[in-house]
């Protein structure tokens, strides 16, 4: 049988599902970034990871990170594997 919430006669908050609206962490640099999960359903470009150099290939789920003092021009695209390693190794490619 379904569960029911009780009523509270107020209207639920509006929530981002997930972390559609980004999220902050520290990133490599001692910068602070915004950070948002692309699943792999909307992954419909191949990328390149700047903490492996690999690509990321069309419909495998990954990291999007940006400088908070950036903008979102400056987003990398990261496999979320290296985006959980990125204070152990340092960055493996320079992008301009």
């Amino acid at each position: 049988m379904p569960r029911r919430r009780p009523r509270s006669g107020r209207p639920p908050a509006s929530r981002p599902i997930g972390d559609v609206y980004g999220r902050t962490e520290d990133g490599p640099g001692d910068e602070t970034y915004i950070v948002r999960t692309v699943p792999g359903a909307r992954a419909v470009k191949t990328y390149r990871c700047p903490g492996c150099d690999h690509e990321i290939a069309v419909g495998v789920a990954h990291i999007v990170a940006w400088a908070a003092e950036g903008g979102e021009d400056d987003r990398r695209h990261w496999h979320q594997g290296c985006w959980n390693g990125r204070r152990t190794r340092g960055i493996t490619r320079r992008w301009s």
